[in-house]
């Protein structure tokens, strides 16, 4: 028994080859006629599908969003088809009715763009909520697959600016709603007056910045997660207090470091690169929690230390252990930011107790002379 689906659509005039149309469908109605073709490998070794494999944070993201109420999606599914739609009562206004095959196990329509998109709204309970369909019939498989690769060949946005965008907008996820906190306090860094960081991070709206605006962000969602600046946030002008203690921390690292810092590239001294920023923000953490450093010059104090005690722009690490690195053998990935935080923290750490023992220890005459006049 034949079975269908009839679509109320704008057709366009473009290619006298293809049909190119709209419609609003909600996800069940698009996946009743439409599949998402991952590619993978046949048992010969032949390429089948085209779709890569759905991205489970990107999915979750989404499907938190799309819970909203508030919440719509303007971009497009695109589905193209190689038969199985039929175009009726084309009109000249552009306005027509289509009949969609259903009545097959294999769906006539296959997902070219917006597969992510499609499984986060199937996987809410909004069944009213609708989205925008364009499709194209395609004249073959080969046409399809070349669709596919124009459709996702487009340059995305960069990250950078998304990232700048965010601090505008409202109702985001809990991850993007972090990222959004950092992208705002790392544009206070970047373009606020007599910052440490002003004009210093690179951004889509500073592209002469030679610190990664990722790095910066790095360490604030880091800190706003599980460090100093979650209780921060918790003050009535939360953001400007964790603005406050970055800048001056930042303040005291180009005071402390003045050689490894003016008028340096990631390149030339491994402080301004991305793993160098990344581990020093753990020992921001040290120093805000165990000194109650908030100013540059208490900052200072905790980080003179590790001035004779790094490679920054010249000479070698010694990490211990036999584990020796030269100054440029520090990269950006994540085992070697882990090397480097935890040799820089075990550093502080032992300088901290240094200080505590010292500090004891000039104390006790005094208690004692303190007790004896008693």
């Amino acid at each position: 028994m034949r079975s269908s689906k009839s679509f109320s659509a704008v057709y366009a005039k473009q290619s006298a080859m293809h049909d190119v149309l709209t419609f609003t469908a909600s996800a069940a109605d698009i996946l009743e006629f439409a599949a998402i073709d991952r590619a993978g490998r046949e048992s010969d070794g032949s390429l089948s599908g085209f779709q890569r494999p759905q991205i489970a944070g990107h999915i979750r993201n989404i499907r938190d969003y799309l819970e909203q109420d508030d919440a719509v999606l303007p971009n497009p599914i695109v589905v193209a088809f190689l038969g199985g739609l039929t175009v009726v009562d084309r009109q000249v206004n552009g306005h027509c009715q289509i009949e969609i095959d259903t009545s097959s196990s294999a769906k006539p329509g296959l997902v070219v763009d917006g597969q992510q998109r499609l499984t986060a709204l199937s996987q809410t309970s909004r069944t009213d909520f609708q989205l925008f369909v364009s499709a194209i019939v395609c004249r073959d498989e080969a046409e399809l697959k070349r669709q596919f690769v124009l459709i996702n060949s487009a340059r995305p946005l960069p990250k950078s600016l998304i990232y700048e965008l965010l601090p505008a907008m409202q109702g985001l996820s809990r991850k993007m709603g972090e990222r959004a906190l950092a992208a705002e306090l790392t544009a206070r860094l970047n373009f606020t007056d007599g910052s440490a960081l002003q004009g210093l991070i690179h951004q889509h709206t500073n592209p002469d910045g030679i610190l990664k605006d990722t790095a910066i962000q790095k360490v604030i969602m880091s800190s706003a997660s599980d460090g100093i600046m979650r209780e921060l946030l918790q003050e009535q002008d939360g953001i400007m207090r964790c603005y406050g203690l970055i800048n001056e921390y930042y303040w005291a690292i180009r005071n402390t470091f003045p050689g490894d810092w003016e008028g340096h590239k990631p390149k030339s001294s491994r402080l301004v690169h991305g793993a160098g920023i990344v581990a020093m923000g753990h020992v921001m953490e040290l120093l805000a929690y165990f000194d109650k450093a908030t100013t540059r010059d208490e900052f200072s104090v905790g980080l003179a230390c590790l001035k004779p005690k790094t490679a920054w722009t010249q000479g070698e690490w010694d990490f211990g252990n036999g584990e020796r690195r030269g100054w440029r053998g520090i990269q950006n990935v994540s085992s070697d930011i882990a090397m480097l935080s935890d040799y820089l923290v075990r550093q502080v750490r032992s300088d901290q107790r240094d200080r505590l023992w010292s500090a004891e220890q000039t104390a006790k005459p005094s208690l004692a002379a303190a007790e004896a006049a008693q």
